[in-house]
C-alpha cells in the first residue's frame, strides 16, 4: 500500500526536525571546548551562527516537502490531514512540544504567517507533558552534610573541564565558608543538606555554570556556581549564587542565549522553574536558545492572561516614540511594539532598516543591557479589547499593518518585549539614594553596551527602562550600530564670535561622527540626574575614551560582563575575605 501525502509531508517535517535538533546539539557541544581555549570570539561567532540554524532548517525542509508533494503542498486540508499524522508521529517523542514547534514554522513559512488555525498547525495545544518523566535522569546528587569537603570535590570533578582547576582546595574552602554562614550555621541537629546539581553546564560568553538547589528540611534554595578560565590554562569558581533572584539575573531576558546540552529541553525547563518561580516558562526555554519553541509558549501564555483578564488594551505609558507605537495590557508584564508608517522628523529611515536593527540585536551580545524580543507576523487580538484612544493612534500611525476580521484585529507585525519602567518617569519620583544608583546603572549600561561593540545612538533617559530588579536596560534600537562604525570627534573651538553664537554647527558633520560633549543635551530638563551623572560617568563626555573603547575592540578585546553584582565575586587575593556583600538567606 503506497503512502498518502499527508503521511509523507509529517515524515519529511519530523525527519527535518531531527535533523534541526541533531545541528543544535552539535553546534552547542562546541561550547566547553570554546570556554576552555577562552577563545571568546569564536564565542560569539558560534552563538550568532546557531541562531540561523532554525531559519535555514524549515526553509530547507519546505523546499524539500515541495519537491516531494508537489503543487498539494499549498492546500490547506492537505496540511489539516498531515498534523493528525504529525500528532501519531511525535507522541512519544521526548520533544514532543518543540516538534510541534517546528512543525507551525514550516506551515506559516508556506503560507507566509496567514491563517494560522488550530485544524492546521498546533496552535493551541498545551506544552505541560513530560512531568511523568524521571527528573533524575537530568541531575545528580550530593550529600553535603557528610563529608562536605570530599562531596564539593566530586561536584567541582563532575564538571568534567579538560583544563585543570587553578586551586580547587581554595575554592572548596570558599564555597563552604559561604554555606557554613548562609546554611549550616542555620540547621537544626539532624537535618541533611543535599545539593541536585544539573549534568549539563551552562556555557554563555566568557563563563560556565553548573545550576542546581539545595535541599535541606522542608527548604530547597538555588545553588549556582559560575566558573571563569584564568586564560592560562586553568578555570576557577568566580562565586556561589544562592537566592532566585540572583538566579533569575542570571537567567535574564537581557542576556544572551546559553549554550547547554540538554537532550530534552522541557525537563532542564521544569527543574529551572523550581529554583526561579517567577520565571514564565518561555522565558526558560528563549534563555536555553529555543527561541521559536519560546514564541509558541508565549504566545498561549498571552491567550490565556487575556482570557483570565477584563482590562483593556492602551498605550504604553512614557513618551510617545518618533519609529514606534507602544502598547500594552495593564495586567500582563509585557509591551507589543508596532512600527509606524511614518517616522517623527528628524527619523529618516525605513521599516525595513529598523526590523534589520532588530535582528542585529537578536544575535548579538546584548551584555545584559539589551531587552530581548519576540517577532509576530499577524498577531491577532480582540479588537473588543482596545482602548478608543489605543485604536484611533494604530490608525493614525500604523494603518498598513492593521486588518480587521469580525472582533478580530491583526497586526501584520508586532514585536513583543518585557515591560519596564522608562527611566525618564523613574527619576521624577526618585529618592536621592535611588537617584544615584539608577544614574550609575544608567551608565554602566552605556559602557557595557560599548564594551560589547554597541553603539546605542539615541541615547535619551526615555529610551532606557527600569527593571523590577532595579537594573536599567536600553529597548530603542533603531540607532544602534557597531561602535566600531562610529567617528567620535571633539566639538572644534570656534574661531570667531560668529561661529561662537551660531544655533547650529559651523562645522562639517558625516553621518558617523559622534560629539560625545553633547551627551548633556539628553538630561536637558533634569538637573538633579545630570549632576548624579557627571559625578560618576564624566568619562562618557570625552571622546578619547571612545576612541580607546573603539582600538581595543579591534584588537580583539571582550570586555568581562558579569550577571551579578562584583562585590559577590571571590576575591582574588587571598586574604580577603570571600563571604563580603553576601547577604543571609
Amino acid at each position: 500500500m503506497g503512502m498518502t501525502n499527508e503521511l509523507r509531508l509529517a515524515k519529511v517535517i519530523l525527519n527535518g526536525f531531527n535533523a534541526f535538533f541533531g545541528d543544535f546539539q552539535n553546534m552547542t557541544l562546541g561550547a566547553q571546548s570554546r570556554f576552555e581555549k577562552a577563545d571568546w570570539l569564536l564565542v560569539h561567532d558560534a552563538m550568532s551562527k546557531r541562531l540561523e540554524l532554525y531559519k535555514k532548517k524549515v526553509r530547507d525542509i519546505r523546499a524539500m516537502a515541495e519537491s516531494i508533494i508537489g503543487h498539494s503542498l499549498h492546500d490547506r486540508d492537505l496540511w489539516s490531514r498531515a498534523k493528525k499524522e504529525y500528532e501519531h508521529l511525535v507522541e512519544t517523542h521526548n520533544n514532543y512540544e518543540i516538534t510541534q514547534t517546528f512543525f507551525n514554522s514550516v506551515y506559516c513559512l508556506e503560507f507566509e504567517h496567514e491563517n494560522i488555525r488550530d485544524m492546521y498547525s498546533f496552535v493551541d495545544t498545551p506544552t505541560e507533558r513530560l512531568k511523568d518523566l524521571d527528573p533524575e535522569s537530568i541531575y545528580t546528587e550530593y550529600n553535603l552534610s557528610k563529608n562536605f569537603n570530599e562531596a564539593m570535590q566530586q561536584l567541582l570533578h563532575d564538571s568534567h573541564f579538560n583544563i585543570p582547576f587553578e586551586d580547587l582546595s581554595r575554592d572548596i574552602d570558599r564555597i563552604k565558608e559561604v554555606l557554613d554562614q548562609v546554611v549550616f550555621s542555620k540547621l537544626k541537629d539532624g537535618i541533611e543538606v543535599k545539593a541536585q546539581m544539573l549534568n549539563s553546564i551552562f556555557y554563555r560568553n566568557k563563563s560556565a555554570y553548573k545550576v542546581g538547589r539545595l535541599l535541606y528540611g522542608e527548604k530547597c534554595l538555588s545553588f549556582v556556581i559560575p566558573f571563569l578560565n584564568n586564560e592560562q590554562g586553568g578555570v576557577f569558581v568566580d562565586t556561589i549564587l544562592l537566592t532566585a533572584d540572583e538566579v533569575s539575573k542570571v537567567f535574564s531576558f537581557t542576556r544572551s542565549y546559553f549554550m547547554v546540552d540538554a537532550s530534552i529541553p522541557s525537563q532542564y525547563v521544569a527543574f529551572l522553574k523550581t529554583i526561579m518561580p517567577q520565571k514564565e516558562i518561555f522565558e526558560l526555554y528563549s534563555a536555553m536558545g529555543f527561541a521559536k519553541h519560546s514564541k509558541t509558549v508565549f504566545y498561549r501564555r498571552a491567550v490565556e492572561q487575556t482570557k483570565n483578564s477584563d482590562d483593556e488594551y492602551i498605550i504604553a505609558p512614557g513618551i510617545k516614540g518618533m519609529v514606534m507605537l507602544v502598547f500594552t495590557l495593564p495586567s500582563f508584564k509585557y509591551v507589543y511594539k508596532v512600527i509606524k508608517d511614518r517616522f517623527t522628523p528628524p527619523k529618516d529611515m525605513t521599516r525595513e532598516e529598523v526590523k534589520a536593527k532588530y535582528k542585529l540585536v537578536k544575535r548579538w551580545d546584548r551584555a545584559g543591557r539589551m531587552a530581548d524580543t519576540q517577532e509576530f507576523s499577524n498577531l491577532a487580538f480582540d479588537r473588543r479589547r482596545f482602548s478608543d484612544e489605543l485604536i484611533a493612534e494604530l490608525e493614525k500611525e500604523a494603518p498598513s499593518l492593521i486588518e480587521y476580521s469580525g472582533n478580530a484585529l491583526i497586526l501584520k507585525h508586532v514585536y513583543v518585549e518585557r515591560r519596564m519602567t522608562p527611566l525618564n518617569l523613574y527619576i521624577k519620583d526618585a529618592s536621592d539614594e535611588e537617584l544615584y544608583s539608577v544614574m550609575d546603572e544608567y551608565g554602566n549600561a552605556i559602557k557595557q553596551l560599548a564594551g560589547a561593540n554597541i553603539f546605542p545612538g539615541d541615547m535619551l533617559l526615555k529610551n532606557f527602562g527600569v527593571t523590577r530588579h532595579k537594573r536599567v536596560v536600553f529597548y530603542d534600537y533603531d540607532e544602534i550600530c557597531p561602535l566600531v562604525d562610529c567617528n567620535f570627534r571633539e566639538i572644534p573651538e570656534p574661531k570667531t564670535e560668529e561661529q561662537a553664537m551660531s544655533s547650529q554647527p559651523w562645522y562639517s558633520v558625516e553621518p558617523a561622527d559622534v560629539f560625545p560633549e553633547e551627551f548633556r543635551l539628553f538630561f536637558s530638563g533634569n538637573r538633579r540626574a545630570r549632576e548624579v551623572f557627571d559625578q560618576l560617568h564624566s568619562e562618557l563626555y570625552e571622546a578619547e575614551f571612545w576612541r580607546d573603547l573603539q582600538q581595543k575592540i579591534r584588537d580583539g578585546f571582550v570586555e568581562d560582563v558579569y550577571p551579578y553584582r562584583r562585590r559577590y565575586r571571590f576575591p582574588r587575593v587571598e586574604d580577603e575575605s570571600c563571604v563580603a556583600g553576601l547577604d543571609p538567606i
